[in-house]
């Protein structure tokens, strides 16, 4: 598998494999998955080359952690590229309590207690250290200071804030100690992520699904940024959670919920510009986000080995570049989207 290496500061960097493995799925995201069926999918993406895994405290309340353990114990530390957040404290509860109900299912009771402090930020550093068991994690990524999360802009601010006055120094100081690469954001909104990026020194921005075939308004004014800046962009939800991957069939996601008209729609007519090429959807859907200079990998995820060899497998497809073209021509896509 290609990769890139990302050095912003020239403190030796991180290879990424072009194709990462998100691993929210193997925390019983949605579904339960037996711990055999967790492990065969983590070999499969490790057989397809996939080096890059992410993980994080909040996917099945520390489960996706425990399960990425046995599987790294018996990797050589230096050939894997590990990323996990902070931001969230995990603690025991009754388990009528826990978090996720009906989102996570069979995990361990517990609950998050938001803390992007700097000691919140230390304490959930090491209880992933404790939980992966490895002696370190390359990137950390404060996870979810956005509006999706938290329900409003104001409460976003107010977290954004937290963190820029206490848990931002916690993960400034780890990086200049050299214990980690590299630090960033996790966050579901583009704007969000370039309000702390004009705010302070971030490496990289886990971008869930606001880069996509379907969706370019990162563009506008934050991907320029990140150009400018040298800030790197791991892309995760390159499906637009699954009808970038499904197509606009009835009933198909779009953020996690089921896509409104207007979305399947405009799936509709990129899928049949896709078409006229002899390209499938979801070949498009993953190759897109990679042509921008700023994306080190993107990181679909997968339940099951036969969804991360499909991933793999569409790397593999040569696209034409009239595709872009027409999709441009059409409307569908932004004039200044990278395409080559």
């Amino acid at each position: 598998m290609k990769t890139r290496h990302f050095d912003r500061i020239g403190n030796g960097g991180i290879t990424f494999t072009e194709l990462g493995f998100g691993t929210a799925p193997l925390g019983n995201l949605y579904r339960a998955v037996s711990d055999e069926d967790a492990n065969a999918t983590l070999e499969a993406a490790w057989a397809t080359g996939c080096r890059y895994y992410d993980t994080a405290p909040l996917y099945g309340l520390g489960l996706s952690e425990t399960r990425l353990n046995p599987f790294l114990r018996s990797r050589k530390r230096d050939d894997y590229v590990l990323s996990s957040k902070v931001g969230r404290i995990m603690r025991a509860c009754p388990p009528e309590e826990r978090t996720g109900i009906g989102k996570f299912f069979d995990t361990p009771s517990r609950k998050e207690v938001y803390d992007y402090s700097y000691d919140g930020v230390m304490r959930s550093f090491e209880a992933s250290l404790e939980r992966l068991g490895v002696d370190r994690i390359d990137i950390l990524f404060v996870h979810d200071v956005d509006i999706f999360t938290h329900g409003s802009k104001e409460a976003s601010d107010r977290r954004i804030e937290e963190f820029m006055r206490s848990g931002y120094y916690g993960l400034l100081a780890l990086r200049d100690q050299g214990v980690i690469k590299a630090f960033g954001g996790g966050i579901n909104e583009w704007q969000v992520a370039q309000t702390l990026a004009e705010r302070g020194d971030f490496d990289l921005f886990l971008l869930a699904g606001r880069y996509t075939l379907l969706e370019q308004e990162a563009l506008t004014s934050f991907l320029p940024l990140c150009q400018k800046r040298g800030i790197g962009i791991v892309l995760g939800g390159p499906y637009n959670s699954g009808i970038l991957a499904t197509g606009p069939k009835p009933g198909a996601y779009y953020n996690y919920s089921e896509a409104p008209q207007d979305v399947l729609d405009r799936v509709a007519r990129i899928e049949a510009v896709c078409k006229r090429h002899g390209v499938r959807l979801i070949e498009a859907a993953l190759q897109f986000p990679l042509l921008h200079p700023s994306v080190v990998s993107v990181i679909p995820g997968g339940q099951r080995p036969e969804e991360v060899e499909s991933n793999r497998s569409l790397l593999d497809a040569k696209l034409p570049a009239a595709l872009w073209a027409d999709l441009k021509n059409e409307g569908l896509m932004r004039a200044d989207a990278p395409t080559a």
